[in-house]
């Protein structure tokens, strides 16, 4: 197995791979590599391998390339339909750790769009897991000593093998507990935070009037502050509520559309960053946002004129988010600047 390493290394090297995972049979005497190759990595292997097969004292070794994803089109190609049309074909594999409130409607709602959520949250394998997903989401809702281990873990190695990942900082500032929580995943640096406003303000060191975890801020009043906080952490910030704004820091979007009746359905934000983490896994984090949020504003806003309660519109909206197709977003709700 050394010696099989020994040779495979600069080959995983020239190919900008990393070893995810190694399987051996042993009546076979067949060693299996299984690379990782994230988003960034394939876009700089002119290689782009698929399958290795190297004699080597007798043995036979597999190289397979994991999820080997072809170059970025380009962020200014990658528009929000364009976007829903790449998501549909790859069906990415999306690590959800969200809270107990959210979790079902966290996975129907990927599994609407068109991505494939996973759910898993035990601190024993959430480093084997997430070097094989396209994304990886952490929502801290609903906190606990062996799920926060397991989040940090999960952003650990999503870090190490170029998984992006997404960070919803839920009322983070409703108590020092989950203030602690919240810096230290900042410290493991997200490639894309999304909250409301008023929490978005509160990671940025302003004064927030949330309670609990809804807003007592208006997005407008976070629009600085997300700016700011975009710059500091060098990431996406993306602040939600009746017209949602994006930024890296530099560039800004606002996106229009959604319903009035969306808050009064419960989790539907927390399952907006797992839309959020879908879109992420096959596109740039600036356009992956606001793709993810048009799409959102689209089901919303295709959903309400039907709906007669909450109840009818968390159904109505799912519909949607299915029904809706490439070229069914209305881009007009994007507003670059």
């Amino acid at each position: 197995m050394y010696q099989a390493e020994a040779i495979i290394s600069p080959l995983l090297k020239m190919a900008h791979c990393a070893v995810a995972s190694c399987r051996i049979d042993i009546k076979t005497a067949q060693v299996t590599y299984t690379v990782r190759q994230g988003r960034r990595m394939a876009e700089m292997n002119p290689l782009n391998l698929n399958q290795i097969m190297l004699a080597e004292g007798g043995r036979v070794v597999i190289i397979h390339v994991a999820r080997a994803l072809p170059p970025s089109k380009g962020s200014d190609a990658m528009t929000p339909n364009k976007a829903l049309q790449e998501m549909r074909a790859r069906a990415p594999l999306v690590h959800c750790i969200t809270n107990y409130v959210a979790m079902n409607i966290a996975a129907n709602v990927v599994l609407a769009a068109g991505a494939s959520p996973a759910m898993l949250h035990a601190s024993e394998e959430v480093a084997d897991f997430v070097p094989a997903v396209g994304a990886l989401t952490i929502n801290i809702g609903t906190l606990s000593a062996s799920w926060v281990d397991a989040m940090k873990k999960a952003a650990i190695t999503a870090n190490d093998a170029n998984v992006p990942w997404v960070l919803d900082p839920v009322a983070h500032f409703a108590t020092p507990y989950r203030a602690t929580v919240a810096r230290d995943l900042m410290a493991l640096h997200p490639t894309i935070i999304r909250g409301n406003a008023s929490e978005i303000r509160a990671l940025a060191g302003q004064g927030a009037a949330g309670k609990g975890a809804d807003s007592g801020d208006s997005v407008a009043d976070a629009r600085d502050a997300a700016i700011r906080l975009a710059q500091s952490q060098t990431c996406i910030v993306a602040v939600t509520g009746e017209t949602d704004f994006v930024t890296d820091g530099n560039r800004k979007a606002d996106i229009a559309g959604g319903a009035d009746i969306m808050p009064k359905v419960t989790a539907l934000g927390c399952s907006l960053t797992a839309l959020v983490g879908a879109y992420a896994a096959i596109c740039p984090p600036m356009e992956a946002t606001v793709a993810a949020l048009t799409h959102f504003a689209e089901a919303g806003a295709s959903a309400a004129p039907t709906s007669h309660g909450p109840g009818s519109f968390a159904v109505q909206f799912l519909d949607q988010l299915a029904q809706l197709g490439p070229g069914d977003l209305e881009e007009s709700r994007v507003t670059w600047r």
